[in-house]
Formats: structure tokens, C-alpha cells, sequence
């Protein structure tokens, strides 16, 4: 007989062992209000249960168990609220010590998804089964979202697999494979379907009646691996921090805090780690970093996945044939992004020869696979059997989708559109992968301009994440879907904006670069500006940066850009696009694959700040604060991105931060360019407020450009934030 005690049945057979189906409300099982009655509840139940031979933990979702509700989390605030988020913690912890102290064993019966919380109820069993299918997760992804697992999570994974195994897990978040998890030795078995999960987790139960007691309440038990007294230990957490802080350079808590409660774990009792692990939870829930994380990596990240920016009364499609204009280093990437996606392409260029090294770019990347073990010889050989090499645009005959790679000039994007366009199927879409020029001026060329539409992707395609879809005055919604499909057909995250010069990233991007070139002007050594981007959390300094895009490339997009009459801040009008033509016609500085730029570059891969750099701008006498030049990068950047907000090239904040995230490099801690204004604290404010001070510093001191764009000044006075 079975009874649901708040979202949780319970049954009990006739041989004594009772399972514990969790069905909560909603579309998950979640560590929310519900879960905690419910589970404090069960846990009495069962202490009560005369006869009781055994528990297995199984889920009615498709997930096992989601983890933490993370809107609770997010709206913890600091001061007197931490007190009562303790006892929150309490109110899981408790439950779950209960449970493996039950005198009989404890089975977890995992049938999906196992992550944060739901892995800390698994590792509260004495014994965990999974299902073995490709859509089991098992991991912790807390320190992504600036959190420690809080529920025995550290505490129970380092006395389970000992220190040196446990920090990877815990520090890095990575989601493991049921078969991954099972050498990890995060799950003791694997069977092939969910329904043999309950009838497995019984059968052990039956073997093992006396496998009640987890291994850190046995007598003598010691944490594998050594102690904090063992040489090995020591010498760990030593070391640890400062490699940890050349990963994080200081900006995340997240992996501090655990290393920090790792290091107590070994030096204390069980049940005392226990509440060291709930300290630092409650502390780091309380962050900035925390809650910009939370915002963006998690509910903005899945509004963008989930199609929020895709028009929503238009049925799904899926690209069946692209056809691809141009096999360089773009053009070959989208080919085996696509290939590799089931779809079949044709990649044209100038020549047949050009057209099948773009092909052998695929036959590369899959030799590549094949050495990691993440691909075959058969799959490599579907890829590129998928890729037809032509110089013939008749190829092109039927497509649904051509997308146009070629160099950014706006008379040959226009030819190849002109030439092209015929071979579309009907109601085919026709994309141009362009990082800066405006879509409604390219779509001129095409006889169909709804039809016409930027696709953006990011360079290396295999690699980058993202795509940015550019609507142009006239690209129909339609047009809109299908572009959106397409990028998720082949894996990629899309944030969709409005026409623009730059758009979004290119826009934005632009501006780290000329601040780094305005500091370089006025004086300041190029070594200390590139360690500030750095160090404020960029992945590489802006004159790095500068010399990757090449100055040769900055100069000729300027010229495109004044030729067609267009201005902005990608570098026709800006300080950057004036020093790379200093570079280039005084110096022959082109850029890192041009002989060099910025720097020189040896062979051995090493490189040097080029001498004359010295000698055109450094001024020793000028001194800024290191905190002046670095907010001076990042909140050229964010000021950039309102702008965009605010004048619609934006069409929403979600789109704003994940494109800043994975398109442009924002430093994780902010959450995105827009989310970090939310939570910016300066001068004893927090949020937009501080925001507008420290803008206002800066605007008085180096310049205009930081002035605080009105759209902030709107969004505070309606009591709102960025969201």
C-alpha cells in the first residue's frame, strides 16, 4: 500500500524494504520548502517502521533530483537573513544524517540527472545504482554558480574518495557520464534500463542486510588517501591555493571557500565539517559573484536556450542541405560544425582546390576526435562523406540554407549573394556570417530580403559556443526561426539582436580594445595594461587581443566602414583604428600573423612587447591606479553594452549577458556586462546606484565615454534592476 507525503510516495512491500518515490510538484525534484516537509516527514516514517529491511530512493521524473531551488537561493540577502539560511541548512542536513543512520541499507535507484543536492542525497545512501544512458548526469556544478555543495556534499565526497580525488569533482564542476561516475566511483553500479533500477537497489538490499553503516561512522574509519597529518596532504594544501588562484586570479569565492572547508574536513570530525561546509555556503550565497552567476549561468542561460528570443507561433524546422559561400577559416569551421551535425553540405569556393582544404579542415578536427576517444573512424568517415567541395555554385541547387563566408566587403558579399540566391530552395533562408556590417545594407543584394539574415558565428566555429543572429529591418520571423533552429541543430547557443554596425559582441568587443589603446597613448606601459585586463578577469589583455584580430584587419574593416559612410567604435573612428595605422604605415606592425604587432613572437611560441612600442608611447612619468585602469576596461564594456540595451540593438537583458559571457569574454564573476551592474558595490551602495557613482568618477576623470546612459537612470527610478 502507498501514500504521498508531500510529493513523496511511500511503499512498503511485504519484505520489509520501502521505496521512497520522489513526484514533487513541477517539472523536477528540487531541495525547495516542499522537499524539505516532505523529506523531515519520510525520515520520521521511517525511524517509526517496525520490520524495515531496507530504503531505496527512486524519482517519478525523468530527473533523479534537480538540487537546490535556486530562486531561494538567490534571494537570500546579506545580514540577519544568513542566520535563518543556517537553519535552513539544517532543516536538509538533518534529514539526510537520519537516513543513513537508519540500521538497515539505504539504496539510491538513479534514473536521470543527479546534480548538486540530488547528488548529496545519493551519497547520504549507503549503495547508488544508475541507469547507463547517454542523458545521465551525475557532478557538481555548485562552484559554477559560486556555491559549495551545502548539503554533505564536500564533507561525504572527501571521506568517500579522499582529498586528492575529491577536489576535482568538487572545484570544477564537471558533469559526468554514468560510466565516468561509476570509475569516479560516485556510483557503485550501472544497469541498462530505469525499470531494472528498484528491483536492482532491492536485490542488494537482500544481499547486504548488514551494509547499514557508511564508511565515516564505522569504527577506526580514515579518510582514504591520508589526513591532514599525512605528508602528501600537507604538501596538497599547500600548493593548492595558489594554483587555484591562477585559475580564478583571485575573482571567484567559490573555489576558495572550498578549498578552504576541504582543508577543515581533514583536521575534524564528521558532524563538525558538517556545519563548516554550512558556513561557507551561507557565506558564499550571500556574494555578488554568487547571485550574478546563478542570474546569468543558470535561469538566463536556460531562457536563451529554451528559445525565449525565437519567435513562438512558428512551427521547428531543421536544415536538411546548407550550402556554404567561401571555404576559409570561417567557412570550413560552419561546414564541419554542420557536417558534424547530420547535415549535408556543399562548400563552394573560387577554386576546387580551396574548396577541399576547407573539407580536410573536417578530416583534421575528426583525426583529432578519433585521438581523444570522443569519436571513430566510421563517424569520421559520415562527416565527411556529408561535405561536397565544389567551385560550382549549381551545386547549391536546394538548399534550405546558404550562408554566405566571405571577406568582409560589402561589393563581394553582394556579388556572391547576387549569383547564389536562385539556388535556394523554396522559402530557403540565405545567412551572411558577418562580424560587423550592418544586415539591412547586405540584404540590398537579395531579391528577397525577408529571407536575408545575419548568422554570426565565432571563430574557432568548432570551439565558440555562440551565435549571434542580426535581424535586418526586413528578415520576416519566419526567417528569424529557422536561423534560430539551425544554430541549435548544430549545437550552438544563439542570442538574436537588431541591426546595427558591430551589433552586440563586435560592438562591445571593440571598445576593450580602443580603451587598451587609449592607454596605451597616454603613456602607460603595455605590459601593465595588459595584466589589468587580466587581472580584472578578461581571458587576455586588450593589446593581445588587438594583435590576434591583426591591425591589418582593423584598418581595412575602417575603411569598409567609410566607405559606406558608417561610424562607430570597431575601429573607424576610434583611438585604436589611429595607432594600428600608425603601425602598419609607419612601422609594418600588422598584427601577430602578420610579422607581428604589438608584440614580436618567436617560433618557440614565446613573446615580447615590441621595442618600439617604448619608443612611440610609453611615458614613464604616468602613473593611474591599477583599479583605475581596470574598471576603465570593463566599464567601457558595460557602458557599451546599456547603450546597446538602450537603443534596441539588444532585444533583451538574457541575450545581453550570455552573448557578453560566451561571445565576448566578460569576466565570469560578473555575471555578464549587464547583470554586473545589478550588483556592483562601491562608495556604501550596492546596484545600480553605485553603478552611476563610480561612472560618474570616471566620466569626470578620463572621459565622456563612461557617462551613464539613461536607460540606467530609468531602470533605478522605477525601483527596477537589469533582468
Amino acid at each position: 500500500m502507498s501514500e504521498s507525503i508531500h510529493g513523496f510516495i511511500y511503499h512498503k512491500d511485504a519484505d520489509g524494504i520501502v521505496t521512497i518515490t520522489m513526484d514533487m510538484d513541477g517539472p523536477v525534484n528540487a531541495m525547495n520548502a516542499q522537499y524539505r516537509q516532505a523529506m523531515a516527514e519520510v525520515l520520521r516514517k521511517l525511524t517509526a517502521e517496525r520490520e524495515l529491511t531496507g530504503v531505496v530512493l527512486a524519482s517519478a521524473k525523468k530527473t533523479f533530483f534537480a538540487g537546490g531551488d535556486l530562486q531561494e537561493l538567490c534571494a537570500v540577502p546579506r545580514g540577519g537573513e544568513e542566520a535563518q539560511f543556517h537553519t535552513i541548512e539544517d532543516d536538509i542536513k538533518a534529514p539526510l544524517r537520519q537516513l543513513e543512520k537508519l540500521p538497515v541499507p539505504v539504496v539510491a535507484a538513479i534514473n536521470g540527472a543527479a546534480l548538486g543536492g540530488g547528488l548529496e542525497i545519493c551519497l547520504a545512501c549507503n549503495h547508488r545504482i544508475a541507469q547507463d544512458h547517454p542523458g545521465l548526469v551525475i557532478g557538481f556544478p555548485e562552484v559554477t554558480l559560486g556555491l559549495l555543495p551545502g548539503a554533505g556534499g564536500v564533507v561525504r565526497t572527501i571521506h568517500m574518495l579522499g582529498l586528492e580525488k575529491a577536489l576535482p569533482i568538487l572545484m570544477e564542476g564537471k558533469r559526468m557520464k554514468a560510466a565516468q561516475a561509476l570509475e569516479a566511483g560516485m556510483v557503485d553500479a550501472l544497469v541498462p534500463s530505469a525499470e531494472e533500477l528498484v528491483p536492482a537497489a532491492k536485490g542488494w538490499i537482500k544481499e547486504n542486510p548488514q551494509a547499514a553503516v557508511q564508511p565515516w561512522d564505522q569504527r577506526g574509519h580514515r579518510i582514504p588517501g591520508g589526513d591532514v597529518w599525512s605528508p602528501a596532504i600537507t604538501a596538497l594544501l599547500a600548493v593548492a591555493p595558489a594554483t587555484n588562484f591562477q585559475r580564478t586570479r583571485g575573482l571567484l569565492p567559490a573555489p576558495e571557500r572550498i578549498l578552504a572547508v576541504a582543508g577543515d574536513v581533514m583536521a575534524v570530525d564528521f558532524d563538525t565539517a558538517l556545519r563548516i561546509e554550512s558556513r561557507g555556503l551561507a557565506y558564499l550565497v550571500t556574494t555578488p559573484e554568487a547571485k550574478n552567476l546563478i542570474s546569468s549561468q543558470f535561469f538566463q542561460l536556460n531562457r536563451v536556450k529554451s528559445g525565449a528570443s525565437r519567435p513562438r507561433d512558428i512551427e521547428p524546422t531543421a536544415v536538411t542541405r546548407v550550402g556554404i559561400l567561401g571555404a576559409g577559416m570561417m567557412g570550413q569551421g560552419i561546414a564541419y560544425a554542420s557536417a558534424r551535425a547530420g547535415i549535408k553540405v556543399v562548400l563552394t569556393d573560387t577554386s576546387i582546390a580551396a574548396a577541399e582544404k576547407g573539407r580536410t579542415y573536417s578530416a583534421r578536427l575528426m583525426d583529432k576526435e578519433i585521438e581523444r576517444g570522443r569519436a571513430t573512424a566510421a563517424e569520421k568517415d559520415a562527416v565527411l562523406s556529408r561535405i561536397r567541395a565544389t567551385n560550382d555554385y549549381a551545386v547549391l541547387n536546394g538548399c534550405d540554407l546558404i550562408v554566405e563566408a566571405v571577406f568582409e566587403d560589402v561589393a563581394l558579399k553582394a556579388q556572391v549573394t547576387r549569383d547564389t540566391q536562385k539556388f535556394l530552395a523554396a522559402g530557403g533562408v540565405f545567412a551572411t556570417n558577418t562580424s560587423t556590417l550592418p544586415i539591412t545594407r547586405l540584404a540590398e543584394a537579395c531579391d528577397s530580403p525577408e529571407n536575408y539574415i545575419g548568422i554570426h558565428f565565432f571563430s574557432p566555429v568548432e570551439k565558440m559556443p555562440l551565435i549571434e543572429i542580426i535581424c535586418g529591418e526586413q528578415t520576416s520571423d519566419t526567417t528569424l526561426a529557422k536561423a534560430f533552429d539551425y544554430a541549435r541543430q548544430i549545437g550552438k547557443l544563439p542570442i538574436v539582436v537588431n541591426d546595427s554596425l558591430g551589433f552586440f559582441t563586435s560592438r562591445v568587443f571593440g571598445t576593450y580594445i580602443d580603451e587598451g589603446a587609449r592607454l596605451l597613448v597616454e603613456g602607460l606601459d603595455p605590459v601593465v595594461i595588459d595584466a589589468m585586463g587580466k587581472q580584472v578577469g578578461m581571458p587576455v589583455g586588450p593589446l593581445t587581443v588587438q594583435d590576434e584580430v591583426s591591425q591589418k584587419l582593423t584598418c581595412e574593416v575602417a575603411e569598409t566602414h567609410r566607405a559606406m559612410g558608417v561610424f562607430g567604435s570597431l575601429g573607424d573612428n576610434s583611438c585604436n583604428s589611429a595607432v594600428a595605422e600608425t603601425l602598419i604605415k609607419d612601422h609594418g606592425r600588422g598584427g601577430r600573423h602578420h610579422g607581428g604587432g604589438y608584440y614580436e613572437y618567436a617560433e618557440d611560441g614565446s613573446k615580447h612587447i615590441w621595442p618600439g612600442l617604448y619608443t612611440l608611447y610609453h611615458n614613464p612619468e604616468v602613473q593611474l591606479p591599477h583599479q583605475d585602469i581596470k574598471d576603465r576596461l570593463l566599464f567601457r564594456q558595460v557602458v557599451e553594452s546599456l547603450k546597446c540595451l538602450q537603443e534596441g540593438v539588444l532585444r533583451s537583458v538574457a541575450d545581453g549577458n550570455i552573448g557578453s559571457l560566451y561571445g565576448i569574454g566578460a569576466p565570469s564573476w560578473t555575471g555578464g556586462f549587464l547583470q554586473m551592474v545589478n550588483t556592483y558595490e562601491f562608495g556604501g551602495e550596492t546596484g545600480l546606484q553605485a553603478f552611476i557613482m563610480r561612472c560618474e568618477q570616471l566620466a569626470e576623470t578620463y572621459g565622456d565615454r563612461f557617462s551613464v546612459p539613461d536607460v540606467v537612470y530609468e531602470t533605478l527610478n522605477a525601483g527596477k534592476t537589469f533582468e
